[in-house]
């Protein structure tokens, strides 16, 4: 999506939620402003806000999160993100399989481009 992501992502024990999210959210911020700064500092103008700890806000300060807690509720949210790229508000895409960042195709066993995606199936 052009203004959002969605992650499914399994945590390990040692870490917390909060911790993890935090981690992800400061080192993507911080690699999105790096690259906007380099190649498309007009764009990054567009996300200056007047925070006193912060000149640029890239990500909300509050995220949704959800606890999937059933291989039912992990399908639901997994179709969810693969139905979301074909919606005509964001105008992706109109075929199957045209969105180079979706894991739609690894979850149809037809693309294992993406390494470090995991089978739900194996979480259950």
């Amino acid at each position: 999506m052009p203004n959002h992501i969605h992650l499914i992502w399994q945590i390990n024990s040692e870490y917390s939620l909060d911790k993890i999210q935090q981690s992800f959210m400061k080192y993507t911020a911080q690699q999105i402003k790096a690259d906007l700064t380099i190649n498309h500092p007009l764009v990054l103008e567009k996300f200056k806000v007047s925070a006193k700890d912060r000149k640029y806000q890239i990500w909300e300060r509050n995220p949704l999160c959800i606890q999937l807690f059933s291989k039912e509720v992990l399908i639901q949210k997994l179709n969810y993100i693969n139905k979301n790229q074909y919606h005509e508000k964001w105008n992706i895409i109109n075929q199957k399989g045209n969105y180079v960042y979706s894991s739609e195709l690894f979850y149809n066993n037809l693309s294992h481009s993406f390494q470090f995606l995991t089978q739900y199936n194996e979480l259950f």
